[in-house]
């Protein structure tokens, strides 16, 4: 054959296919003919098909093809008996190309191919199928020269049949340079589009090789120029510049493509601040974030969320409040994870006045606090001089049954007691008892240090707390 002339290393294994075989799209009249070529006692399987009293029509023969991803030998035997009684469609010759190129049956594959350009039923989609056939099985080579014998067959060479070959080749691993390499020899001939530059471009993405990516989007530049409709590959060459750190190297392209309005859409900021925020890199995300904004895409709620928690992981609890207020201007309104970024931070940075404040806020949206971040919200109030706020804290869980009110309550109890107001321990501990929240044992020895140091009256009330504690 042609081009099967050319040995390159192959895969070891058939692609897998799913079956669908058991689909309830399928027709009885199909599933009994398939059924019939399938079975391995079938000896006459042409006398068989013809005793069912079913004629192929064109729609049931394409049916019993797509059935037949792994019975190649069954689907040739089908083929023949369809086609002796029935003019075979383009369609139904193509399905068979694609299956024996699948299975390596790629003689009988070439038979085909001619027996299509005798019957003038060849196209573009017959050689597709042959790319892809080759590529799956690593015959890279093959697949090339599949592409170079085309017009012997009548078939047209265009760009469009050059990026479906460098398509079928980047699908598969690491193989991005193969397709460079019959791109760069075939380029003076069959001058690209955007769309080619888009598939190695992907290609390189995939491989995370920005060093290439930057020569081909150079290139690309140069022989396309710039237009909004090449997003997808303005999409790929930034997204392997982020991934491969080099997000300032980003950042300077996205300022020159805001330039010539071809700016990516939202979901290349999405994926780009994704990653950002993960990487905690506010230094980059920041620029990218204000790029995106000030060009008029509107961010999404967890887009906001994402920054927000950026912001509060850098301690920057000013831009956080900013991101807040101006969400809901743009249409993302806060929900529960917002609110808790933002308080979290607020305890983390012991901001004691604004906890208490955004606590209410909280509130007011239904969005209260765990009961971990009730906790230590209240640790932090005590400590910072507003226990006041921490029992407004305290009342509103037991209120409320923000469960499990333990860790509070133990914060609750040791706030005080370092606070000397052993009054008021006693009466929180006292209801903390009435209501068998669970005081820790370490907590009790704190009380007793506490109540020990007040004198004889101390220890009589410290002693009628743990007679509680301890009864069953």
């Amino acid at each position: 054959m042609e081009a099967a002339a050319v040995n390159t290393n192959r895969k070891t294994s058939k692609p897998q296919f799913e079956s669908s075989f058991d689909s309830q799209d399928i027709s009885p009249s199909a599933r009994l003919l398939f059924e019939i070529i399938t079975r391995p006692s079938s000896h006459d399987i042409e006398s068989a098909l013809s005793s069912t009293g079913i004629p192929p029509t064109h729609d049931i023969v394409h049916e019993v093809l797509k059935l037949c991803h792994e019975n190649a030998t069954s689907a040739i035997a089908f083929f023949r008996w369809a086609g002796r009684t029935h003019k075979l469609t383009s369609y139904a010759w193509n399905l068979m190309v694609d299956l024996l190129g699948k299975n390596w049956m790629y003689e009988p594959m070439w038979d085909a191919v001619r027996t299509m350009k005798q019957e003038d039923m060849l196209s573009m989609a017959t050689f597709v199928s042959v790319f892809g056939s080759y590529c799956m099985a690593g015959k890279f080579n093959e697949a090339i020269m599949s592409f170079y014998v085309m017009d012997k067959y009548g078939v047209q060479q265009d760009v469009v049949v050059v990026n479906s070959l460098l398509t079928a080749i980047c699908h598969e691993e690491n193989q991005t340079a193969k397709a460079l390499e019959f791109f760069d020899k075939i380029k003076l001939k069959i001058p690209p589009n955007a769309d080619t530059f888009a598939i190695l471009l992907e290609g390189w993405e995939k491989e995370g090789d920005v060093a290439k990516a930057k020569t081909t989007f150079g290139e690309m530049v140069i022989k396309v120029g710039w237009s909004p409709e090449n997003m997808s590959a303005y999409d790929s060459f930034l997204t392997t510049l982020v991934r491969g750190s080099q997000a300032d190297e980003a950042v300077k392209f996205l300022r020159v493509m805001k330039g010539k309005n071809c700016l990516p859409g939202l979901k290349f900021f999405s994926n780009a601040l994704d990653m950002l925020v993960k990487q905690n890199d506010s230094t980059h995300a920041i620029p990218l974030w204000d790029i995106m904004v000030g060009s008029g895409l509107l961010p999404n709620l967890i887009m906001y969320n994402a920054m927000i928690g950026l912001h509060c992981n850098n301690n920057d609890v000013d831009n956080a409040f900013r991101l807040l207020d101006e969400m809901v201007f743009n249409g993302a309104f806060p929900d529960f994870l917002t609110f808790n970024i933002i308080f979290r931070c607020l305890i983390k940075n012991k901001k004691v006045h604004r906890v208490g404040k955004f606590f209410y806020e909280m509130i007011k949206n239904e969005s209260p606090p765990t009961h971990f971040d009730c906790s230590a919200a209240i640790m932090t109030l005590i400590d910072g001089g507003d226990p006041e706020m921490a029992i407004e804290i305290w009342n509103y869980i037991v209120e409320n049954h923000v469960l499990p009110l333990d860790g509070s309550a133990n914060a609750l109890l040791i706030g005080f007691c370092n606070l000397g107001r052993m009054s008021q321990v006693r009466r929180f501990a006292e209801d903390m008892l009435d209501r068998r929240i669970n005081i820790y044992e370490s907590t009790m020895k704190k009380l007793k240090d506490s109540f020990d140091k007040t004198g004889r009256h101390g220890r009589d009330k410290y002693d009628c707390l743990i007679r509680r504690w301890k009864a069953p």
